[in-house]
């Protein structure tokens, strides 16, 4: 009986053998495609990844011999024949060139730069928000007031990342047409809000008081740790 059953042991283990390599040279070129796919696509990741790198690197360069360029115009053609890919950096490449194109009083070039920011749909709102505001406060008074008033308000939309200074802005542009109550109310607004900076409230701070008001209690309290004396009656 053990030399039946060792016989039986070897005739299926001869079986399985046969069995194995004949599925093997049938679909062996399966695990060959697989290992060869795995292998080249990782080469490929790591080849894109050098290439992206080297782009970034190479912007990053341009972008820095652009700016050691002591007058602002010479930044500004410096800047201009850069080319970017990716939505943010060409963003940060329109800000750039905006930046050096008002420093050197090309208000309208430094706008067309802003604009090609706030329309880009691929980009973050932040990004888009940004370049509106900078748009707005850069052309000032050459724009009219319900245009301007208009921009600043969308941007002013509860949730908006730049609606306390866009709110800041809208109590300028009250200040400017004499509704000082109405300024006056916006920064009090400003300064009972929780996400408000201590460089905006010490700006809402000395326009509260220098309009001949006195900021609310909590107004008050904030204007005393920033030594900014409260008006007073003449």
């Amino acid at each position: 009986m053990s030399d039946t059953d060792s016989f039986i042991d070897e005739v299926n283990e001869e079986v399985r053998r046969d069995r194995f390599y004949g599925l093997l040279r049938r679909y062996g070129w399966i695990a060959v495609v697989a290992v060869v796919a795995i292998v080249g696509g990782a080469a490929w990741n790591e080849y894109s990844k050098a290439q992206e790198r080297a782009q970034a690197e190479a912007l990053g360069d341009a972008m820095l011999g652009a700016l050691e360029a002591d007058a602002s115009n010479a930044r500004a053609e410096a800047l201009a024949p850069i080319e970017a890919e990716g939505p943010g950096a060409r963003a940060v490449l329109n800000f750039m060139r905006a930046d050096a194109l008002a420093e050197a009083g090309e208000i309208d070039a430094a706008v067309e730069q802003l604009d090609a920011v706030a329309l880009d749909g691929d980009l973050a709102p932040i990004y888009r928000q940004l370049a509106q505001f900078k748009a707005v406060t850069l052309q000032g008074q050459s724009v009219p007031v319900a245009e301007r008033r208009q921009a600043l308000e969308a941007l002013a939309q509860p949730g908006a990342a730049l609606r306390l200074l866009a709110e800041e802005q809208l109590a300028l542009i009250d200040i400017q047409e004499g509704e000082t109550d109405k300024a006056v109310a916006r920064y009090q607004s400003i300064l009972s809000d929780a996400e408000t900076t201590p460089d905006l409230q010490q700006r809402a701070l000395q326009v509260i008081v220098a309009l001949g008001e006195e900021p609310g209690a909590e107004s008050a309290a904030a204007a005393a740790e920033l030594e900014i004396p409260e008006a007073t009656g003449d």
